[in-house]
């Protein structure tokens, strides 16, 4: 009898040792993750979205995949927050200036932005759902990481024209 008493003491010594050390991991895990918002695009975008979701690549520019939160398939990340790609974003009002800038990656257009805080960020045109890449400010002038992205949104989200 005194040897299930041990037992039974040492399980529950073990149990919250166990449980606490799943709360630190999951801890660990999911603070490294940044926050962004998730666009509210209409229904027919939200199903392109959902596809190109599907088809984004696991690494852009060395940088592995690592998804911001909350969890949605209107976003993803890669490099901690390095490349953050959002879909179905409203449409850029600098679409209407006629002096705002606009560069070709591999077939597909994107505006420019660039931003004084942070690097730029790019949104394609002529899509039927507006797909925004912002780079952090170590891609100032690199759009390298762009055509990542070219033959996904090629393949999911339908020219406008």
């Amino acid at each position: 009898m005194t040897h299930t008493c041990r037992r039974s003491r040492r399980s529950r010594v073990l149990a919250p040792t166990a449980a606490l050390l799943v709360l630190v991991v999951a801890g660990c895990s999911g603070g490294d993750q940044p926050s962004v918002a998730v666009p509210t695009p209409s229904p027919e975008a939200a199903g392109y979205c959902g596809e190109l979701h599907e088809e984004l690549p696991g690494t852009v520019d060395d940088l592995e995949r690592t998804d911001p939160s909350p969890d949605s398939d209107l976003t993803a990340g890669w490099g901690d927050g390095a490349i953050v790609l959002r879909c179905g974003v409203p449409r850029p009002a600098k679409m209407d200036d006629s002096q705002s800038k606009a560069v070709d990656a591999d077939g597909v257009n994107w505006l420019l932005e660039q931003r004084d805080d942070a690097g730029p960020r790019f949104t394609t045109t002529y899509r039927k759902a507006y797909v925004e890449v912002t780079l952090g400010s170590e891609y100032a002038h690199d759009i390298t990481p762009l055509s990542a992205f070219a033959a996904p949104v090629k393949r999911t989200v339908p020219d406008s024209l």
